[in-house]
């Protein structure tokens, strides 16, 4: 099993306008990919390599201070949005039959000017945030409008569903994961980097440092994913495979631990494209192969599952 890669550049952010036909080509290989292995190397997406390196530097910044200087800004710290702000390491456990990751993490889920941002050592983190939120947000939209298309659908059918993406009536996250150096005589038993799950919304895009990530086939094989240099990886979350009957597949994947003896750290950028809270998502084939539910209520539960509250 290998991931397509397959070149976004007739629609990219510096794209104003594209062809039907080269439209209709792009639906028809996401379609493919989706439908079938559930993820997909997208190039030439307007996002640069140079933009996911100033991101992942400002967010090192931050990680590589005293715990004393993140705990200000832990999660569940800020009334506006619960679920932004600083997860320390050891608190997720992603596979609930896996002890806690190995990972801590930063999640960007409101643009609120109330918020409270790091500054200091992270020098310009807001800033650079909010931008690159924004580039993300641009082109989760882009994505979905042709993967509407590939299914046959009014791209409204998605699009109405994320009206409010960027603001407070949308869950959507830019999260920020590093995993630190690995000491294999502490790690437990079974542990990993991040443990096999599959994403909660829409579709997820991912920006990678480098290897360690691996996705489950269809015959339960987990196969090592290669590190495609200035590429974003998208993948379909739950909620998109629950909106399509099951058509295109969230698929599991983890993070595995580097071999004994290799100091490296790890870093990687998620951008969890969600549906809006209130938005119902029903099968879009007018089935009732799932009941409906809420994007909120959706991602409330699967959040509470992720710290143990389940």
């Amino acid at each position: 099993m290998s991931i397509p890669v397959v070149d976004f550049g007739a629609f990219s952010l510096s794209e104003a306008d594209v062809a039907e036909e080269q439209m209709l080509d792009l639906s028809k290989e996401l379609e493919s990919a989706f439908s079938g292995i559930g993820f997909v190397f997208l190039q030439n997406t307007g996002i640069t390599q140079e933009e996911v390196d100033r991101v992942m530097a400002i967010f090192k910044t931050f990680f590589l201070q005293p715990e004393k200087e993140k705990r200000p800004f832990s999660r569940k710290s800020f009334a506006v949005s619960p679920n932004h702000g600083w997860v320390r390491l050891e608190l997720e456990r992603l596979n609930p039959h896996r002890p806690e990751d190995l990972k801590e993490s930063f999640n960007v889920t409101s643009l609120h000017p109330d918020i409270k941002w790091p500054s200091g050592a992270a020098k310009g983190f807001q800033e650079i945030q909010a931008s690159f939120f924004q580039r993300c947000k641009e082109l989760s939209l882009r994505v979905l409008r042709v993967m509407a298309l590939g299914l046959g659908l009014d791209p409204e059918v998605f699009l109405s569903a994320h009206r409010f993406l960027g603001t407070e009536g949308n869950s959507s996250t830019l999260r920020s994961l590093y995993y630190p150096a690995v000491n294999h005589e502490k790690v437990k038993e079974g542990q990993l980097r991040c443990g096999e799950h599959s994403d909660y919304g829409s579709i997820t895009l991912l920006f990678c440092s480098s290897a360690g990530l691996q996705v489950q086939s269809r015959s339960g094989e987990f196969i090592c994913v290669s590190f495609v240099p200035g590429a974003v990886l998208v993948n379909v979350a739950d909620l998109m495979q629950r909106w399509t009957s099951d058509h295109l597949v969230s698929v599991v994947h983890r993070v595995v631990l580097p071999p004994a003896g290799d100091p490296s750290t790890r870093q990687s950028l998620a951008f969890f494209v969600q549906p809006d809270d209130e938005a119902l998502i029903t099968c879009c084939d007018g089935s009732d192969k799932y009941p409906p539910v809420t994007g909120g209520d959706y991602l409330e539960e699967r959040i509470k599952a992720s710290y143990g509250q389940n």
